[in-house]
């Protein structure tokens, strides 16, 4: 009652002074009472100061409590009337390069793999002449300590951060970036919705959303027909793109003969139930166009198995993933049945790709993974959107055009969106990948 009272003063001066009594009495409250309470009770300062004291003080914050705790910190307003813009790039990567107890960092860790394609493109945008400054955190998978990576001054200067992976983490980092005013980029997920109201927090792929997009409109552009079955593993990716898709397809005209989740087991049994079966031709199908969204090469082996073995033309649109699986010869199949849905895929003929698999490979003995390609391409990315003449503005930039030529993957659509909306389907022409449609 006191808080609404003191809401409803007209006068200014004793308003003021009574923040300071709203404060010290809310320090003694649970942090339950002041979260509850704060949409109707955020306008008044004592108030929004006691929740950021409360939460300060405790050892562990839930991902809410987090969230609000740099929200009333305004850690935007605080680094940002201090930051000194300059013509540098700034870079933060924050990744779990360690667990945090072994405290070794494993060079087979996707991670590290992903670190080695940033670092990669950082030194050589250095040796093209530009000005970049990378500096690199281990979040160790402890969200204290990631909490206290935040206050670094570095963090706070920063033009982008990068990373980290995991949800809280990222959850933690979001929150941070959107009141510093910095962007931050997921570098490897596809689970856009949480970000679709942020400002400043972005995937670096497509969403969910966007690869269905891009499916249903290669699938209308080539009328191979209306009946669709869709296969998915358990990742959350794919279960919501298999909702997506039902969702959608339906709305669009198709008609989903079957959706099933898949694995190692049934994949091969999933299509044998549509009619790929040896001995059994296209005229006996149940369905005109297979969907298989997992990157699991488990099943993309029993899959390829069973289509060895059998002449079918059904096309099969899987993910662009499956072409880096030592295992696969596509080309060497009867039909060219197999599609390839993009992920931000690498442009395996493109000069500059031929040349960064070389430059990589002398130094590291070793070709870059897709990890490393990813970030390779995320720093060419950042590098052509943050520029001085922009004034360091990542939407400014990326709304400037519709679509961008990647260096060594197919390209980006980031246009009013904070993922990539560029989602071809590929399938091969006398050797080469090739898309379907031009978006």
């Amino acid at each position: 009652q006191g808080l609404k009272e003191v809401s409803q003063l007209q006068n200014e001066e004793i308003k003021r002074k009574a923040q300071n009594l709203i404060y010290e009495f809310l320090i003694k409250q649970s942090p339950d009472f002041l979260i509850r309470n704060l949409r109707e009770f955020q306008e008044l300062s004592g108030y929004t100061a006691a929740l950021s004291t409360v939460l300060n003080s405790k050892s562990v914050l839930s991902s809410e409590e987090r969230a609000l705790y740099y929200e009333l910190q305004r850690i935007g307003e605080l680094s940002g009337s201090s930051k000194i813009k300059d013509e540098i790039l700034d870079i933060v990567v924050i990744l779990p390069f360690t667990d945090g107890r072994s405290g070794e960092i494993s060079p087979s860790s996707f991670t590290y793999e992903l670190f080695e394609g940033i670092r990669f493109g950082v030194n050589q945008l250095k040796r093209e002449g530009k000005r970049v400054n990378l500096i690199s955190f281990d979040s160790k998978r402890d969200l204290n300590h990631l909490q206290n990576i935040l206050k670094e001054p570095a963090v706070k200067r920063a033009d982008v951060i990068v990373g980290p992976i995991y949800l809280e983490e990222s959850d933690l980092v979001s929150a941070f970036a959107e009141n510093a005013k910095i962007p931050f980029i997921h570098p490897l997920s596809n689970l856009g919705e949480r970000f679709q109201d942020k400002q400043y927090s972005y995937l670096f792929r497509p969403s969910a959303e966007n690869i269905v997009d891009g499916i249903i409109q290669n699938l209308k552009s080539q009328r191979w027909g209306k009946r669709v079955a869709i296969g998915y593993s358990n990742s959350s990716r794919d279960e919501k793109m298999n909702a997506f898709l039902k969702e959608k397809l339906t709305k669009e005209g198709f008609r989903i003969v079957d959706s099933q989740p898949l694995n190692p087991r049934n994949a091969a049994s999933f299509l044998a139930d549509l009619g790929v079966r040896p001995g059994r031709d296209s005229a006996n199908l149940k369905v005109d166009q297979v969907i298989m969204l997992t990157d699991d090469p488990a099943i993309a082996q029993s899959t390829l198995s069973l289509i060895e073995s059998v002449t079918t033309s059904l096309p099969i649109l899987v993910m662009d993933s499956w072409l880096g699986f030592n295992f696969a010869n596509f080309e060497m199949l009867e039909d060219p049945n197999f599609y390839f849905i993009s992920n931000n895929s690498p442009a395996l003929d493109k000069e500059a790709m031929i040349a960064f698999k070389t430059d990589f490979y002398n130094k590291n003995l070793v070709f870059p993974s897709m990890n490393a390609v990813l970030g390779k391409e995320l720093i060419f990315w950042l590098s052509s959107n943050l520029s001085p003449s922009f004034g360091f503005d990542l939407r400014r930039s990326l709304n400037q055009q519709q679509f961008q030529q990647g260096n060594i993957t197919w390209g980006f659509n980031f246009l009013n969106s904070n993922s990539n909306n560029y989602v071809p389907v590929f399938g091969f022409e006398y050797g080469e990948l090739k898309p379907l449609t031009n978006q």
